[in-house]
């Protein structure tokens, strides 16, 4: 599946908020766009266009997509998921995209970043109901156990996110073992649990466009 693999920080900028996608360098003052809060590229300093409804609703679908690190078709995927299921479809798209293998690994501090959870589960290090999964997009449901494989909980990655992840603490929807580095999913997400600042009906208007 293609991927990418350009600089994540010109994404942040080009958005024009922090998606915290590279980790611990997205709280500290290197972060891009505390340096240059403007657009990457030449004219990103100088550029003003007017924002139209569909502009709005494209910038909100795109916020959304890069925080989960998914590429078009996966995302477009995933709201037909939304879509199907009764009820309002923008909470469920936002339930969907929180209960992906990867998402859920970040959450329970095991990894930096999203894209640090992807590559842990990409190369085994990751058990769900004690079986090693390498699938990053797979849908964690109630019940579901996720733990670092014992071999890995010395790894310096999974180690320096724990301690990261002790200030940013852990989402009521989750519960963690922190002996073990097991954590179980104990509810299905609401979006007062989701802190992606991001408005998800307006994604719904676009795509039903």
């Amino acid at each position: 599946m293609a991927k990418y693999t350009g600089p994540v920080c010109r994404l942040c900028r080009r958005e024009g908020v922090k998606l915290f996608l590279k980790g611990t360098r997205c709280m500290s003052e290197k972060c891009a766009i505390e340096r240059r809060s403007y657009p990457p590229g030449q004219h990103g300093q100088s550029r003003r266009t007017r924002a139209t409804e569909y502009g709005t609703q494209l910038r909100e679908k795109q916020k959304l997509r890069r925080v989960y690190g998914m590429q078009e078709r996966q995302f477009l995927k995933t709201y037909h998921l939304a879509e199907r299921r009764k009820g309002v479809t923008g909470e469920h798209l936002l339930s969907l995209l929180e209960r992906r293998l990867d998402n859920v690994v970040y959450r329970l501090g095991f990894a930096a970043s999203r894209g640090q959870a992807r590559q842990l589960v990409n190369h085994g290090h990751l058990l769900v109901n004690g079986r090693k999964v390498t699938i990053p997009s797979m849908t964690i449901n109630i019940g579901d156990s996720i733990e670092v494989r014992e071999k890995s909980r010395q790894l310096v990655p999974v180690q320096a996110a724990l301690e990261v992840a002790e200030g940013r603490g852990v989402p009521n929807w989750l519960d963690m073992e922190r002996s073990v580095l097991k954590g179980t999913v104990q509810a299905l997400p609401t979006k007062e649990d989701i802190d992606v600042l991001v408005n998800e009906q307006v994604v719904v208007e676009l795509y039903s466009r």
